[in-house]
């Protein structure tokens, strides 16, 4: 049995020529209506599981091109090809901006989509009153996360990251600090310290009490100053920065002693051989830093961000109650800073796998999967590139004005911009295909910027259909709550059937007076 879309989809494959014929198109999109249609009919089922799968830097030019390389991955021409988030019913825009920044920064980006509240660049977990790198600006100021809520709502929840467990995304769920690069004490300034003021490390720890599932880079920041690292036992560049002398690790596998389900894993092997029906709470750290680039992992020694998220997921549903999971597709922010587009379109790529593993053990019924990112990059593509022209190609023309070839993914700034003898450097002279290469950019600078357009947000599951139009970013975390009825959101989870009631919840007088004031 094939479903008219594979039959369409395989005529499109092997038959170049309907690609011409009208019928093709037009039974391709009646189809597509078809399914549509479907959607009219709306889940409001309670979300027992939330996921978040966050791409950083996952503009829309990345989401595109990622999706034309996904499909020459696969020997088709690209354009054509599906990414699993493409098959999402449900996508919006989010405005990015922060609180005190036009282009944003992917730590009051964090605090946005995970907490519920716009804040300053730089902070994660604190509100637009506290100040970067004023640690006297914390207290009080604190805004606590839709992990958090989940927790406390008798919820397993975890985090999952190709970055490091402490960077700007992951710990804006469980951190609140005036500055994202406090990843240990070692990073701290000493006033800062002394002011009570804790590192983000600490915090993974210590703010909320058993995440059950912690994934990432970063053990590094979790060991005492100059003690050397198990993978890399001669390089002190990834010794422990920690001054406070504390073994978080050794501190976390002690406490979880009387759990007899915890496991602490440090490499692909000991991850891969846990069965997830005995383990209910692991902390991975898988390199001291940030996990590498997916084209570089070591494939016997690093885990993939799908396999993560598959054995993540395993764990975390044995709860009757459900989970809430975070999983950031970290390096393709990184890849774009670099100007290096192969690196992060085939981190985007692993993603787009990592979700559709998700889909397939999980339900739409009762999984609310949301996709986004935090921000976008200065990174396109175009100059009127064929059909299948590979994404990392060249356009199919020559400067007008310098009559020299040029790749049809450039960058509006970024450490790509070369001159050669007054002159732009000829890219038919270089491997532009290479996994390193640095993409021409307009502006030299050594790291290539954000970009300030909305990113796309893709949902299904559960009340998916609240996440549509344009909104601002801290919208969606509030989404989330409602159709999982945790946090402020519970007044409409009244029904015994599991079904919601489609009465909102009812601001209080307070805040209604609040926003009052804000709008006059």
């Amino acid at each position: 049995y094939y479903c008219p879309y594979l039959v369409i989809l395989y005529v499109m494959l092997r038959l170049e020529n309907s690609k011409k014929d009208p019928l093709f198109w037009n039974t391709w999109a009646q189809h597509t209506l078809k399914n549509a249609l479907t959607l009219q009919k709306l889940n409001q089922n309670t979300a027992k599981n939330l996921i978040l799968f966050l791409g950083d830097g996952m503009g829309i030019p990345t989401v595109t091109a990622a999706r034309i390389l996904k499909g020459q991955l696969s020997g088709l021409s690209g354009e054509e090809t599906q990414l699993e988030m493409d098959k999402f019913p449900f996508v919006a825009l989010s405005k990015t901006y922060n609180t005190n920044a036009q282009v944003s920064d992917s730590a009051g980006t964090a605090t946005a989509y995970l907490c519920g509240v716009k804040a300053n660049e730089g902070t994660v977990g604190v509100s637009a009153a506290a100040v970067r790198s004023q640690c006297n600006t914390t207290q009080g100021n604190e805004v606590t996360s839709i992990l958090r809520w989940a927790k406390e709502a008798g919820k397993s929840v975890g985090i999952v990251t190709t970055t490091r467990v402490n960077h700007a995304t992951p710990s804006a769920a469980y951190a609140h600090c005036v500055d994202r690069d406090w990843f240990s004490d070692g990073e701290m300034p000493a006033e800062a310290v002394q002011a009570g003021c804790k590192d983000i490390a600490r915090q993974l720890f210590e703010n909320i009490p058993n995440i059950d599932v912690i994934m990432g880079g970063g053990r590094k920041y979790m060991f005492p100053k100059n003690q050397s690292d198990v993978e890399y036992p001669g390089e002190k560049k990834h010794f422990g920065t920690r001054k406070d002398g504390r073994n978080l690790v050794e501190e976390w596998t002690n406490r979880m002693k009387n759990k007899v389900s915890s496991k602490y894993v440090w490499n692909k092997k000991e991850l891969l051989s846990l069965n997830p029906n005995n383990v209910d709470y692991i902390l991975g750290l898988f390199e001291p830093g940030d996990l590498p680039y997916n084209l570089e992992r070591n494939t016997e020694t690093d885990p993939s961000l799908t396999e993560m998220v598959e054995l993540a997921i395993k764990i975390l549903r044995k709860n009757p109650r459900g989970f809430y999971l975070l999983v950031e597709g970290g390096r393709i922010d990184h890849g774009h800073h670099e100007g290096k587009a192969k690196q992060a379109l085939h981190e985007a790529v692993e993603m787009d796998r990592a979700i559709g593993r998700a889909d397939l053990i999980t339900s739409i019924y009762d999984t609310m999967t949301v996709v986004t990112a935090d921000h976008s990059h200065m990174f396109n593509f175009g100059g009127y590139t064929p059909r299948g022209n590979t994404i990392f190609g060249l356009a199919p023309m020559l400067s007008d004005v310098d009559q020299k070839p040029f790749t049809a993914i450039l960058y509006g700034n970024g450490p790509g911009f070369k001159v050669i003898n007054g002159l732009r450097e000829n890219v038919s002279t270089l491997d532009y295909q290479e996994n390193n290469y640095q993409a021409q950019s307009a502006v030299p600078l050594r790291m290539e910027t954000h970009g300030g357009e909305d990113v796309a947000v893709f949902a299904k599951g559960p009340m998916a259909h609240l996440l549509h139009g344009v909104h601002e970013q801290n919208y969606i975390p509030h989404v989330m709550a409602y159709a999982a009825c945790i946090g402020q959101n519970r007044d409409h989870c009244m029904s015994s059937s599991g079904a919601f009631s489609l009465s909102p919840a009812l601001p209080s007088m307070a805040a209604l007076l609040t926003l009052t004031r804000l709008l006059c």
